[in-house]
């Protein structure tokens, strides 16, 4: 046994140890302080009190980072009660429950559980208290002996961990006695699965409930959730599109002397954050863009560590609401209040608003369509003919793959083109637009600043998505990179006649006047290794670079603080580019080779400067296969930031090889060395 194998090993244990109390870690170390509260009127945080308070005997739980497994599982909820009569569901937050008293459920009371997986398998932000239930009730086979449970997981199967969390939570739930009704669901975003993957699950799951429950069925009906309650005039309690009710007129924000928000700040409260500068990063381009973004986060007592995540509040094109709101024939200034007709759940968004901010800043109309919708949308169609096509769009994943999803058509454009021939207009119920579409989340971006650098800035990366779409005849685009591009056409007095889209930038009564958006911070564990004599591997293609830019910012600020002379360990990093134009921040990467010295090299791939032969990055990393060896013998850390479908997975490959060859062992054999990395968080993905 060679040392490279010692420190393997070594390694493989301490990441099992540090992997299995990550989340304790994690909680103990967190900054966040928010109060959690129930929603219910009694205030209770007993799960099984609130259930039975509200006659509740169907429980859906989720654990949601961004958004998703919360949408998929208020979708199964709303399934449930429409198709079963019988049965009366409640839909929940896992933290914002306790769970002492689970096995006091009664019997036939079901829990489903929608679990997201985030980082190198962790479960969501929030859910801490209720992974630390489970794992401890785990310890006793009885525990939990009377709970009766589904679960599907939301992960990416590009990941080492794919699926952890609801994994996990199946095997302490199975562990303390509860039993597994039906197989685990399994959604895939890496595939871009997840949608039908939920529809097999579902589909399966809904038998089984109907066999275990003595179900009827009935036809699915739309039930409001909500009261709706029509208001007649605007004052200062209606929300215009402000991203929380802290920010409306008759709201006291919580600001310091100089009247900046000092938080604290989260995923259901952001800053609304100056951008300070913005700059093109793609040269002699008219049809690819890159935008870099400054936020200046001074004076609000938001802070972030290098290699951390920003998320974005976006609004939604001025010409998609207009589309939109006309397809659905929907009046824009219409003023609406939400009354829950169930203590248990809570609006969408912030009430009273009118239909146009709902629209513009509340509602994901421009996403992508599920045939799940398509099936609700049914008992609306205006006639025989059009109620027949979207009945085959929803059975017929193929067609509907091919008709609807390969050509990106979003809500608006389905039924543009489905009803373009009908006399009478599309009239589906504004409530039920309401509850069917779900809302509108932060996208994030890995921070391409140093916190030790730029501790009062946090700098962002990002290519503008945008095509042409020959079916609808306009853009599809990305609405947070093409509202990043606004703004800097807009910052730096450019034209902006030409874009595809545009956006109301001053926002809700002047809030995002003069260039502001609202933001959040979200923790990563993509970090530089403590030591800075320890060597790494970075590869980032495109706007992957962007925080290895920050790595690298982080070093030149530590040797110019600490010593100029102390030695670093190898810093290589392996970066990818069709051609010249579009190396991002050229100009910046030979100032810190310079300052650096020989501990920085940059190697670098162009896959469209050579006609006749595309160079990628994991081409460079097997030529610079004997380094890479001996860097990764030598304790290196290694990081991959970019797609994971395809250079991802290239990478993956080109480094098992690697080390199969330099260490004269089987590919499977370098195969469980890598994932023995991953677990040690030597080996760190920051892919998507």
């Amino acid at each position: 046994m060679d040392n490279t194998d010692i420190i393997v090993l070594t390694l493989l244990f301490l990441g099992l140890a540090l992997y299995y109390n990550r989340e304790t870690i994690r909680y103990i170390f967190s900054s966040d302080d928010d109060d959690v509260t129930a929603v219910n009127s009694s205030g209770s945080r007993d799960i099984v009190q609130v259930l039975l308070e509200n006659n509740k005997n169907y429980l859906v739980l989720y654990a949601s980072q961004t958004g998703t497994a919360e949408d998929y599982a208020k979708s199964f909820s709303k399934e449930l009660s429409s198709k079963f009569s019988s049965l009366n569901v409640m839909c929940a937050d896992i933290e914002s429950y306790d769970f002492d008293t689970l096995n006091s459920l009664p019997k036939d009371i079901i829990v489903s559980f929608f679990i997201s997986t985030y980082g190198e398998g962790d479960f969501p932000d929030g859910s801490f208290s209720f992974e630390q239930f489970i794992i401890t009730a785990s310890d006793d086979a009885l525990s939990l002996n009377n709970v009766d449970f589904t679960i599907f997981g939301l992960g990416n199967s590009t990941y080492e961990f794919y699926n952890g969390a609801a994994k996990k939570c199946r095997k302490y739930l199975v562990g303390a006695g509860a039993t597994q009704l039906g197989p685990l669901g399994e959604g895939d975003d890496g595939r871009g699965t997840t949608d039908e993957d939920y529809l097999a699950w579902k589909e399966e799951m809904l038998e089984i409930l109907k066999s275990k429950l003595q179900l009827s069925e009935r036809d699915q009906i739309f039930s409001p959730s909500y009261d709706y309650i029509e208001l007649s005039e605007i004052n200062d309690s209606v929300a215009l599109g402000e991203p929380s009710k802290e920010y409306l007129p008759n709201e006291k924000l919580n600001v310091n002397a100089q009247g900046v928000q000092v938080g604290p700040f989260d995923h259901s409260h952001p800053y609304v954050a100056p951008v300070t500068s913005s700059r093109e990063l793609i040269s002699n381009s008219e049809d690819r863009h890159c935008v870099h973004i400054e936020f200046d986060l001074r004076g609000s007592n938001l802070k972030y560590s290098t290699g951390d995540h920003v998320a974005i509040w976006p609004s939604n094109p001025v010409e998609k609401v207009n589309q939109f709101i006309k397809v659905f024939n929907l009046n824009p200034d219409e003023i609406f209040e939400l009354k829950c007709l169930d203590e248990t759940i809570k609006p969408p968004f912030p009430t009273p608003t009118t239909i146009h901010a709902a629209v513009t800043h509340y509602m994901q109309i421009t996403g992508p369509v599920s045939r799940q919708f398509i099936t609700q949308l049914v008992q609306f169609a205006p006639n025989d003919e059009i109620k027949e096509r979207l009945v085959t769009l929803s059975k017929n994943k193929e067609k509907f793959a091919d008709e609807i999803t390969s050509k990106n058509l979003n809500i608006a454009d389905i039924i543009d083109i489905i009803n373009k021939d009908s006399e009478k207009p599309f009239i589906a119920p504004w409530n039920f637009l309401i509850e069917s579409i779900v809302r509108l989340q932060p996208r994030y971006y890995s921070i391409s600043s140093s916190s030790l650098s730029e501790r009062q800035t946090v700098h962002v990366t990002a290519v503008v998505e945008s095509s042409f779409n020959e079916v609808t005849n306009n853009a599809t685009v990305g609405i947070t990179t093409n509202l990043l591009r606004n703004i800097e056409l807009v910052q730096n007095d450019e034209n902006d006649s030409n874009l595809p889209v545009h956006y109301e930038l001053d926002g809700p009564r002047h809030l995002f006047e003069s260039f502001k958006l609202p933001i959040h911070i979200r923790r990563s564990t993509f970090k530089l290794p403590s030591n800075p004599q320890t060597p790494i591997i970075m590869v980032g293609p495109g706007t992957g670079v962007a925080p290895f830019r920050a790595f690298i910012r982080e070093r030149v600020k530590f040797l110019e603080t600490n010593n100029d002379n102390l030695t670093l360990g190898k810093h290589l990093l392996f970066y990818g580019s069709r051609n010249h134009d579009d190396f991002l921040y050229k100009e910046e990467w030979p100032i810190y080779a310079e300052k650096l010295g020989d501990s920085f090299e940059m190697i670098v791939a162009h896959s469209r400067l050579d006609p006749g032969k595309k160079v990628y990055v994991q081409h460079n990393l097997k030529e610079r296969s004997e380094e890479v060896f001996q860097l990764i013998s030598q304790g290196a850390f290694i990081y991959v930031c970019g797609d994971a479908q395809g250079m991802a997975k290239d990478v993956n490959e080109t480094l098992i090889k690697i080390l199969a060859e330099g260490k004269n062992i089987k590919e499977s054999e370098a195969s469980d060395i890598i994932k023995a990395l991953k677990v040690s968080g030597k080996f760190q993905e920051d892919v998507w």
